[in-house]
């Protein structure tokens, strides 16, 4: 059953705190059997005075004492044993809620483009921070009720059924009538509740989308109709939700009903067995006492379910995250580059995003370190294609890339990203300071690093005039800079990473033309000594490549110095003649 398969993995993560969990789990069996004992102490006292008229009173009171005497170290034997559980169950929950918040966000970190580019990262966040609070609620009741109520049960009926095997089975019959109610509103819920959790994420998915894209919606006049939309979705989400609701609310009134007809059923069998001579009144209260703990246990271990329950989806989705796969996996035994030398070959290789249209057909190509080489062609070519199954954001379905002559599946990835610096044509930074973007590739680099690194792409002067320089923030993704300055700032990353190769994806395409002017002095220096690979836009800014490669549907169509395609009337003569076309006749 699901329900017990996610309960378990979700006590399963405890396993990094094994000892303590053991000591807890102790504690909750003394709490329980220490707990279920009073009834039987209350009951003795009882009994002990019923008949006290025919017991001299010195026996009576040694009696009396013992019982007492037992009382007490039962009482303060439970009390010890709460505030173990109470000082130390939080405290783990708090540990292994932002541990599991860590582990998921690294986990989201590594895998590649192709989850990531079928997800929405409001969706991603929303699952995080919702299953972690689930695991968080679910890990308390775990050592505060749950392992408490399943040790009183195996204590409780044997003991009850000792005692008294007839007033024992009304027991039996409430907490079999629990456990069936339960499992019968979960299966006619199930269905429904995680339509309900689907409608959740499509919530934060959908006001993730609009607060992206705030100057869209305000520049078409979009704020009624997205917020129309979402109003809708609520009024989804509630409708799908109140049926739930209902079941569950049934599911209380008949629990309560069950648990006030046994109530009465030990009243009155009790009395009976008592006119019969087969029960004593200290039974009879002792079984009493055995019932109000049992319901108030059964109604502790209803409501978890109850929970549980609506927490299954998203924990199901937390889950789902964790166990996604990474389609470039890293090998554990991978080899450590070092600083490479840079010489990159593609041999043979074949790609296709969905298995069906090919982006890359029997590509091959050969840069040796230090060669500049520039892809050109129409969009949708293969292009940004190739350049992906470099850096590995995805693999090819065959075909090899080596870097210096090693497979690069046979590198770890860490080893073979470090050796590989990319700028793409719409650089985005962090929400945080210029200087923490600087350093992205390079976590130490000292001041005078960064800013000689500033100096060589052109950007210095623009930041020293920001209001705090180096430690002006600078927006989410950049946007408090424009387009001119965020490339200066891309470029500046990766001249203090160093990388023996380098990645310019369309870096200018953007760029009025005296920016580009500015970022094409910057880029030069940066290319200096470094295998390079451009992705041109305009090809004027290719003239200096050693080597173009044209692209048409995924295959190379040709390849060679620029003069000599230019001059050769295939393919990038057409690319060329087309360009200066539009030139003009802007």
């Amino acid at each position: 059953m699901e329900f017990f398969r996610v309960y378990g993995r979700v006590i399963g993560l405890l396993r990094a705190e094994k000892g303590l969990a053991i000591v807890l789990a102790i504690a909750n069996v003394a709490v329980a059997a220490l707990q279920f004992y009073e009834p039987v102490l209350f009951g003795q006292v009882i009994d002990l005075l019923t008949n006290a008229r025919n017991k001299p009173v010195e026996v009576l009171w040694r009696d009396a004492l013992s019982i007492l005497g037992l009382w007490a170290i039962v009482g303060l034997g439970g009390l010890t044993a709460n505030m173990v559980v109470s000082l130390q169950a939080d405290r783990m929950a708090h540990r292994r809620r932002l541990g599991a918040m860590a582990s998921y966000f690294e986990h989201l970190l590594i895998l590649p483009f192709s989850f990531h580019n079928a997800q929405h990262s409001g969706r991603l966040i929303k699952i995080m921070l919702t299953g972690v609070d689930n695991l968080f609620g679910i890990w308390l009741s775990f050592f505060r009720e749950n392992l408490a109520t399943l040790v009183a049960l195996f204590i409780m009926l044997p003991l009850s059924l000792f005692m008294n095997w007839r007033l024992g089975l009304l027991l039996l019959v409430l907490i079999l009538f629990f456990a069936v109610a339960n499992v019968w509103v979960v299966s006619r819920t199930d269905r429904l509740q995680h339509k309900v959790e689907d409608l959740h994420s499509e919530l934060a998915g959908r006001a993730g989308d609009a607060l992206g894209n705030i100057h869209l919606i305000q520049s078409f006049v979009r704020l009624a109709a997205e917020t129309g939309e979402m109003h809708r979705i609520i009024g989804q989400t509630l409708a799908a939700q109140f049926p739930v609701l209902n079941w569950w609310a049934l599911l209380s009134v008949m629990t309560r009903a069950a648990s006030t007809i046994t109530v009465i059923s030990i009243f009155v069998l009790g009395t009976w067995l008592y006119t019969k001579g087969e029960a004593t009144v200290g039974e009879i209260v002792s079984f009493m006492g055995f019932a109000t703990m049992l319901i108030g246990r059964m109604d502790q271990a209803s409501g978890f379910v109850s929970r549980i329950f609506f927490q299954m989806p998203s924990l199901g989705d937390f889950f789902r995250v964790l166990d996604a796969q990474s389609s470039v996996p890293d090998k554990p035994n991978g080899i450590d580059l070092g600083r490479a030398k840079g010489d990159v070959e593609f041999d043979d290789i074949n790609f296709s995003y969905d298995g069906k249209r090919p982006a890359l057909v029997h590509f091959s190509l050969k840069a040796p370190a230090g060669t500049t080489v520039a892809f050109v062609g129409p969009t949708g070519a293969g292009k940004s294609t190739a350049l992906s199954l470099l850096h590995r954001m995805w693999d090819a379905q065959s075909g090899t890339v080596r870097i210096d002559g090693i497979d690069h599946r046979d590198i770890k990835l860490e080893s073979l990203r470090r050796n590989i610096g990319v700028v793409f044509q719409d650089s985005t930074m962090f929400y945080r300071s210029i200087a923490d973007n600087l350093r992205i590739g390079k976590p130490d680099a000292t001041q005078a690093e960064l800013e000689q690194a500033a100096r060589l792409a052109e950007a210095h002067d623009f930041i020293i005039r920001q209001p705090q320089g180096y430690d002006t923030l600078v927006g989410e993704r950049g946007t408090t800079l424009s387009g001119g300055e965020r490339q200066r700032l891309a470029i500046a990353r990766a001249l203090l990473k160093d990388p023996p190769i380098l990645i310019l994806d369309e870096a200018t395409s953007a760029l009025d033309s005296v920016t580009e002017a500015r970022i094409q002095k910057a880029l030069k220096t940066l290319m200096q000594g470094r295998t390079t690979f451009v992705i041109a836009h305009r090809l004027s800014t290719i003239r200096d490549a050693d080597l173009v490669v044209v692209f048409e549907h995924g295959r190379v169509a040709e390849q060679g110095a620029y003069g000599e395609l230019a001059a050769r009337g295939g393919a990038f003569t057409r690319l060329v003649t087309t360009q200066q076309a539009g030139i003009e006749s802007a």
